[in-house]
This record gives C-alpha cells, sequence and structure tokens, in this order.
C-alpha cells in the first residue's frame, strides 16, 4: 500500500479529453478516467484518490458543484482537488479556489509542465498528512505524559494522608469518606447548576485527591493528643487547632520545593478552611459566609457528618439520619445552606460510603 503509485481521478465529459489526459498520466500516476461529477462519486466509494483532475464545464453537475460535494463529505474533503478547464478568466480562477481546489489549470497544456504540478501538489499533501500524523501522536504523547504527572501527584497525595492516617488509631477510614463525601456533593452542585463559574475552574482530579490532605496539619500534634481515649481538655483542644495553620504550613513548604505544585493548591485550603463557620465563629481565621472558600465549605460538611456517624471512645456513633438533622440544624449557622440542600439530596449515598469504606 505504501509503494503503490498515486491514484488521480480524471473527470470530465469529452471523452477525447479523458483518453489524451490518461495518455498524458498514465507513465507516471494510475489514472482513473471518469466522464461525470455523478460517476466520480461513485468511483470513489471503491476507490481511494490521491487527487482528482475535475473539469469545469460538465452538464448535469458541473465542475463547481462537485467540488462543493466533495468538500461536504468529511470523508473526502482532504483529497487534493485541480480544477482543468479552457477558461481562464480571473473569475471562474477565483471561483474554483474559494471552494477549495488548490489550483486552476487552464488548457491547452504540456505534458510536463501539468505532470510536475501534480507530482509538487501529492508532495504537499504528503507532507500535510504527515504533519498532521506527527501532530496527532505528539498530542498522544503530551496527553500520556499529562496522565502520568497527574497519576504521579496523586500517588504522593494519597500516600501523605495514608502516613497521616496511620498515626491516627481513632478515624480510621476518615480520610477515604470525606474524599467521597466530597465527590458526591461537588456532583450534585454541578447537577443543581449551583457555584457552576466556580467549579468550572477547578481541576477535578486535583480537587477531590487534594481533599484527603485536609488534616495534614495533624503530623504535628502529639500522638497524646491526638489517640487521646476521651474528650480533650480546653488545652488540648487549643492545641488540635493548630493543624489548620500547621498544614497549610507543610503544604508551602513543599511548594517552595519543587516546580510542579499546581495539585497542592486545593490541598492547602482545604487544610486551611474545613473548620471555618459559615456564621464567622469557626478557626483558624473567622472567616464567614462565601469569604470561606467553597473547599472548605464542601468539607465541612464532610468532616461533621463523618465525625457523627464515627465511633470514638468518648461517644457512640449517630445515625446517618440523626446526622443529617444535626447537619440540618446548622444550615446558615455552621454551614452554607446552599451546600446543606445539596447534602439532603446525596446522604444516602454518604451513609453508603461509610458502611463500604469502615
Amino acid at each position: 500500500m505504501a509503494n503503490r503509485r498515486h491514484r488521480v481521478m480524471l473527470v470530465d465529459d469529452e471523452m477525447t479529453e479523458l483518453s489524451i489526459g490518461k495518455n498524458m498520466l498514465k507513465d507516471h500516476f494510475e489514472v482513473f478516467p471518469i466522464p461525470s461529477g455523478e460517476r466520480l462519486f461513485e468511483v470513489l466509494e471503491h476507490v481511494e484518490a490521491d487527487l482528482i483532475l475535475l473539469d469545469v464545464v460538465m452538464p448535469d453537475m458541473d465542475g463547481y458543484e462537485t467540488l462543493k460535494r466533495i468538500k461536504a463529505d468529511r470523508a473526502l474533503a482532504d483529497i487534493p482537488v485541480i480544477f482543468v478547464t479552457a477558461r481562464n478568466d480571473e473569475a471562474s480562477e477565483m471561483r474554483g479556489l474559494e471552494l477549495g481546489a488548490i489550483d486552476y489549470i487552464t488548457k491547452p497544456f504540456s505534458a510536463p509542465l501539468i505532470i510536475k504540478r501534480l507530482q509538487n501538489h501529492l508532495l504537499l499533501a504528503a507532507q500535510k498528512r504527515e504533519l498532521e500524523t506527527y501532530n496527532t501522536s505528539l498530542k498522544e504523547l503530551v496527553n500520556v505524559k499529562a496522565r502520568q504527572v497527574v497519576d504521579l501527584q496523586n500517588t504522593v497525595l494519597s500516600s501523605m494522608a495514608e502516613m497521616l492516617e496511620a498515626r491516627d488509631s481513632i478515624t480510621g477510614g476518615h480520610v477515604i469518606r470525606t474524599r467521597k463525601y466530597v465527590e458526591l456533593l461537588v456532583q450534585q452542585l454541578i447537577e443543581d447548576n449551583v457555584y457552576g463559574d466556580e467549579i468550572s475552574e477547578w481541576d477535578l482530579d486535583f480537587l477531590f485527591s487534594s481533599a484527603q490532605l485536609h488534616d495534614v496539619g495533624k503530623i504535628i500534634i502529639s500522638d497524646a493528643i491526638l489517640n487521646k481515649p476521651g474528650k480533650l481538655t480546653a488545652e488540648e483542644f487549643y492545641e488540635i487547632k493548630k493543624h489548620t495553620t500547621a498544614g497549610v504550613d507543610a503544604l508551602e513548604r513543599i511548594e517552595q520545593k519543587t516546580k510542579e505544585h499546581a495539585f497542592l493548591y486545593h490541598a492547602k485550603i482545604f487544610a486551611g478552611s474545613h473548620h471555618e463557620r459559615w456564621d464567622g465563629t469557626g478557626y483558624p481565621e473567622g472567616l464567614k459566609g462565601k469569604n470561606i472558600p467553597l473547599q472548605g465549605r464542601l468539607m465541612a460538611v464532610a468532616d461533621v457528618y463523618d465525625a457523627l456517624i464515627s465511633q470514638r471512645p468518648y461517644k457512640m456513633p449517630l445515625s446517618s439520619g440523626e446526622a443529617e438533622h444535626i447537619i440540618a440544624e446548622g444550615r446558615g449557622s455552621a454551614f452554607d445552606p446552599v451546600l446543606i440542600d445539596a447534602f439532603h439530596k446525596v446522604v444516602a449515598r454518604f451513609a453508603g460510603i461509610a458502611r463500604t469504606y469502615r
């Protein structure tokens, strides 16, 4: 297939012209003499053409109409078409070129000249195909490499989250559950067309993976506090609240040591804002309402739900229904009212996640 001669379709309603044209070109190309535009399309259903030499003046379907049909067919549109005609006026030539012809050759012409022009156009067409193939291959390679980078970054995020959770013997499974809760909330917001402008700017792969690092700052908290089998004292609670700012600091230090740190963007926001409250009474900044990043508002719902339905040394787990009721009571005080509306729609699936990832 790669070594076959180029196939040239010679379309003309004059049999004499077809005979002359074929004899002129046959030593260089595989020539298909075709007497009409209609017949051309029948041939093209079975034969792959490399170039079409098309007469302008033909009965029924002239060259211009034939070219329009070629360009309208996605399977044929890239075949180079050259008009061959006795017309030599500028308007006819301009019309042909505007319709998509690559050249316009007027009769009579010399054999060496038309052969050379055809060879040049075929070479250009081959180079164009090679460039398109190269560009496609390059795009595929870039996409593969980008996917590999994303996978690596997600693996780093997951590994960091797993190491963190390994220190906390009380909250097993919390990281993966809260990530899944956030995914459900975001999907519901997209379905409801809520906060769409903000969400559309996010890379959701990074967002969901980054959610796993919302408690990364707990790495600075002592085991005695982190794994205390009972309620924390006021002093201990003060210490554990530091995990929000500590998480941001830790992630910023990682940023400073790598050029590829876009994947930490959401992680910093989750870490620093998931304990803020809608009414401004949260920590560490006391942000209020929409001044709290949407990522933090999402994680606030996920984090509290998971704490409520999970067993602790100092409390028994609540049912999903009980957790939903408590969270609903925080609508407009602890939580963004819009997110609570979305939460009610997916809470049954939250419960399914809680059962699956114990």
